[in-house]
């Protein structure tokens, strides 16, 4: 049996004992009961709880119900209130549903439409608060408070993507990969007019140009061997909404001229179709090549260029945007720690200065991957340096050693020596500290390798942790 505070709640306003007692009778199985005879009795119950339904009866002694509801949704607008009438007052009935009620019931009442009324209200109540949950998710998903950045880079993209929103142009994000091209398409999308429509992506580089026009614009059935069935396109799939092309430059130029053509007509025609059909798509494009060298080059379409270059986004590397790196391992921090539910705590400042001198050839995608990884993993309230992958350790201290020679805190051949220490450390990490193997590593004899050991004053004993 279902909890008694798990049962919605219905208010029932009504003058006549009568018909109160009826409802009540009818509902207190289903539903929270509550009742009111007047308008005061029903505004004092809903100040002291908001009810999911209210049974308004239109003819009131003290205050009409058509005044009672102007009033109710005036401060509480998404309320599901559906009117008490007889059947000469009907016609009121209608105006009542004119100012915001749901439906109306007659007396005597029918009790399985009334049953039915109620249903589909709050079925729709429910529907609207998913769409509701829903929309915050993709807002936080998606919303600019998700693209972290301080840096002066970042503040200028934000505010082209927020002016860029409520436009049609078309848009052309540039940038290495993992820099963010989608998420930033997708915040494009998801603040625009064009937000309840689809936002459909694809990666043109990872669709055979056999298959590229047909995923594109969509076949006919028999147009090709093995198309046993019509398939609509990636346009017709974003029908008023947005498509996202990532990489785009890796198209061919016959395919791009017919995306061109399509730019230029806003129709299309199907594979092995002669039906030409209009559609309403709004095109964002990305790419992390040099799209005015190809162009150059006569491996991209000048025409296509400027048409999808209206309104350009160069996004840096992380290695450009420093200054973000604590605010992004702090987002993906808490992002990874409540999904794995663990209390980490942040980044230790040691391991903070590691990933602050490492180059992130891989952008924001490795960051978010490895903080990902480190946190599945640990058991510490701070990541630690000996948590960090091998080659941000080793890029971290070549750094610190360039910087510590050029300002003069330590000498060349020292920096040399170090440096030095850390490559044959590392073949010898490698090699399970076996010389012979970590000689073949590096490309020298066993007799040199142990020469430099003992110069270097490493000890076969001295087993570094091997990090992963």
């Amino acid at each position: 049996m279902v909890g008694k505070e798990a049962l919605k709640s219905i208010l029932v306003v009504d003058d006549e004992v009568g018909a109160r007692e009826s409802l009540k009778m009818i509902l207190k199985g289903e539903y929270q009961v509550f009742l009111a005879k007047n308008a005061e009795e029903a505004f004092q119950q809903v100040d002291g709880h908001i009810p999911d339904v209210i049974l308004l009866d239109i003819i009131l002694p003290d205050i009409d119900g058509l005044r009672i509801l102007k009033r109710l949704k005036q401060t509480l607008p998404e309320l599901i209130v559906i009117m008490i009438t007889a059947t000469k007052t009907v016609k009121t009935a209608v105006e009542a549903m004119k100012l915001g009620a749901y439906d109306y019931v007659t007396k005597p009442f029918d009790v399985d439409e009334l049953r039915l009324i109620i249903n589909r209200a709050l079925s729709t109540k429910a529907l609207k608060e998913e769409n509701q949950r829903l929309w915050m998710e993709v807002d936080r998903n998606f919303g600019f408070d998700n693209i972290v950045g301080k840096s002066k880079g970042m503040k200028d993209i934000f505010k082209v993507v927020k002016q860029v929103a409520d436009t049609r142009s078309t848009v052309l994000i540039m940038g290495e990969s993992g820099t963010g091209k989608e998420l930033i398409s997708r915040a494009i999308h998801y603040h625009s007019p064009r937000k309840n429509h689809p936002f459909v992506t694809i990666n043109c580089a990872a669709i055979p140009e056999t298959l590229i026009e047909s995923e594109l614009f969509g076949h006919e059935k028999g147009a090709f061997t093995n198309a046993i069935e019509k398939k609509l396109g990636r346009f017709e799939a974003a029908h008023e909404g947005t498509l996202f092309l990532d990489e785009i430059g890796e198209l061919s130029l016959m395919t791009q001229a017919k995306i061109l053509r399509f730019l230029e007509e806003k129709e299309l025609n199907r594979v092995g179709g002669s039906k030409t059909i209009k559609v309403d798509v709004r095109l964002i494009t990305a790419t992390n090549k040099d799209l005015p060298q190809l162009v150059k080059n006569g491996q991209f379409r000048e025409d296509l260029y400027y048409r999808i270059n209206v309104v350009p986004i160069i996004l840096p590397p992380l290695r450009e945007r420093r200054e973000d790196i604590p605010l992004l391992i702090s987002h993906f921090t808490k992002k990874f720690s409540e999904e794995n539910q663990k209390q980490l705590k942040g980044v230790s400042k040691e391991a903070l200065e590691l990933l602050l001198n490492y180059e992130w050839p891989g952008n924001v995608r490795e960051l978010e991957n490895l903080i990902e990884r480190v946190i599945a993993l640990t058991h510490n309230e701070y990541i630690q340096p000996d948590e960090l992958p091998l080659p941000i350790i080793n890029q971290s201290k070549a750094n610190g050693l360039k910087e510590s020679v050029l300002s003069g805190q330590i000498s060349f051949s020292r920096a040399e020596e170090e440096f030095e220490k850390e490559i044959i450390l590392d073949a010898l990490r490698k090699a399970n500290f076996i010389q012979s193997h970590a000689a073949e590593i590096l490309g020298i004899s066993r007799r040199i390798l142990k020469y430099k050991m003992d110069k270097l004053g490493i000890q076969q004993q001295d087993r570094i942790k091997q990090y992963s």
